[in-house]
């Protein structure tokens, strides 16, 4: 079973925030496939279905972002699911808005939602498909920005990033990731 990580924050003052995209792009995923994110469980609101043949789980961590990685290692261990498919789907302040950006190793790069899977899962070798949110500007304090909506010119490259965040998870379904790299990361 492939599963996916859409890292966010719950609660609805959080929903169309930047922090949030990864939220976002497993919520079109699940629109397009007829999947319900709703079951809680593991920690994570987790939504089950069957995209292209494949069994694929949707989970939405409701940890906060800090503490992602709990609901990644609970749900690991209760469905004993298999790191290498697993894809994690985040923001990211060193891509620009309307980019993403795939990799399946690196640091956290200061993202405590990705701090925290590297410590719960023991490693920072697994999938992830960072989405760009650019970075603020001079003086704006990122904990500020990342927590603020996106402005209404964003919206495109806002909504072309999660389609293409979303034909990626679905590309990977059957393709190895460094294909689905080689094909999404421009």
């Amino acid at each position: 079973m492939k599963w996916f990580v859409g890292l966010g924050n719950p609660g609805a003052q959080y929903g169309k925030t930047r922090h949030n995209i990864g939220f976002m792009a497993l919520d079109e995923l699940a629109r397009r496939h007829s999947i319900d994110i709703r079951q809680s469980k593991c920690k994570a609101l987790i939504g089950d279905g069957i995209i292209g043949g494949q069994k694929v789980a949707l989970i939405k961590p409701m940890t906060y972002m800090n503490l992602s990685g709990e609901a990644v290692r609970a749900f690991m261990d209760y469905y004993k699911a298999s790191l290498e498919d697993m894809i994690v789907v985040y923001d990211d302040l060193d891509t620009e808005i309307g980019r993403n950006r795939l990799r399946y190793q690196g640091s956290a790069g200061g993202h405590n939602g990705i701090k925290s899977i590297i410590q719960h899962t023991g490693t920072q070798t697994f999938n992830r498909i960072r989405m760009g949110i650019s970075r603020p500007e001079p003086g704006y304090a990122v904990v500020d920005y990342v927590l603020s909506p996106f402005a209404k010119k964003e919206r495109p490259l806002l909504d072309d990033s999660i389609q293409e965040a979303c034909d990626a998870l679905e590309f990977s379904l059957d393709h190895t990731f460094e294909q689905t790299m080689a094909k999404f990361n421009r």
